[in-house]
C-alpha cells in the first residue's frame, strides 16, 4: 500500500507542477497575443443556437490608447474604485458583499476588475467554489505578471456587453455607431452601467434601474483623481 500511495502522490505532484506551469505560460502568452475566444463567448454562442438564433461573436480588439479615456474611468468608477491600489482583491469590498447578500435576496458581486478579467479570460461561466479557487489563482498570476494597463485593456476588450457583442470596440460601434475611442463620458458611464447584465439591460434603452446606475456612475467618474495608469 505504500508504494500504491506514492505513485499516487507522484502523479498528484505531477499533475500540479503541470497545470501550474501551463498557467503561467498562458498568462504570460496573452501578455503578447490577443485572446481568439473565451469560454464564455463559446457558451454563449451555443446558447444562443439552442434559442434558434444564430451564431454570433461580434467583438473587435483596440489597443488601450484606442479607448476612449472616459470609458476606463466609467469601468472603474462601476466596477472596483480601488483597482489601481489593490493587488488583485478588494477584501472590503467582499466583506461588504457578503453581509448584504446575507440579508438579501438580491445577490451583489464584489468581484475586482482583476477578478473579472481573470474569469472572462481563462475560466468558464457559473458559480461555484471550485471555480472561484481557480478565480483567485489565475487574478494572482495576472497581477504578477501583467500591468494595470494590461489587465484593464484586457478586461475592456474582453468583457460580455450583450446579447453576442464583446468588447468595447464592438458594443461602440453596436449602440453608437462609432468607435471605443470617440466614446462621450455619458455613452461610456451608460455602456458601463449595463456591465451586471449585458443580457438584460440596454444602454440605449435604459429601464430606470440602469438610467439611475448611469448617474451614479458619472458621478463618481467625477470624484475619481488621475488614473495613472
Amino acid at each position: 500500500m505504500k508504494g500504491v500511495w506514492k505513485l499516487i502522490l507522484r502523479v498528484v505532484k505531477l499533475v500540479v507542477l503541470l497545470f501550474v506551469g501551463i498557467s503561467i505560460l498562458w498568462v504570460l502568452l496573452y501578455r503578447f497575443v490577443h485572446p481568439p475566444v473565451t469560454w464564455l463567448m463559446i457558451t454563449r454562442g451555443f446558447e444562443r443556437k439552442a434559442d434558434g438564433k444564430d451564431w454570433k461573436i461580434d467583438k473587435e480588439w483596440v489597443d488601450f490608447d484606442e479607448i476612449a479615456d472616459g470609458m476606463k474611468r466609467a469601468a472603474v468608477a462601476a466596477e472596483d474604485q480601488k483597482f489601481l491600489d489593490h493587488y488583485g482583491f478588494d477584501f472590503k469590498a467582499m466583506e461588504l458583499a457578503i453581509d448584504k447578500n446575507a440579508h438579501s435576496h438580491k445577490l451583489i458581486g464584489g468581484s475586482t476588475i482583476s477578478q473579472q478579467t481573470a474569469k472572462n479570460v481563462f475560466l468558464w461561466p457559473g458559480r461555484s467554489y471550485v471555480r472561484k479557487a481557480f478565480e483567485a489563482y489565475f487574478t494572482m498570476l495576472i497581477e504578477i505578471f501583467w500591468s494595470k494597463k494590461h489587465i484593464m485593456e484586457m478586461y475592456l476588450n474582453e468583457i460580455e456587453m450583450g446579447d453576442g457583442i464583446y468588447g468595447v470596440q464592438a458594443a461602440a460601434q453596436a449602440y453608437y455607431h462609432k468607435d471605443a475611442a470617440q466614446l462621450t463620458r455619458k455613452e461610456a458611464a451608460a455602456i458601463a452601467s449595463i456591465f451586471p447584465n449585458p443580457l438584460k439591460w440596454s444602454p440605449i434603452m435604459p429601464n430606470h434601474y440602469v438610467k439611475h446606475r448611469q448617474y451614479l456612475i458619472l458621478k463618481n467618474m467625477r470624484r475619481l483623481g488621475p488614473l495613472d495608469f
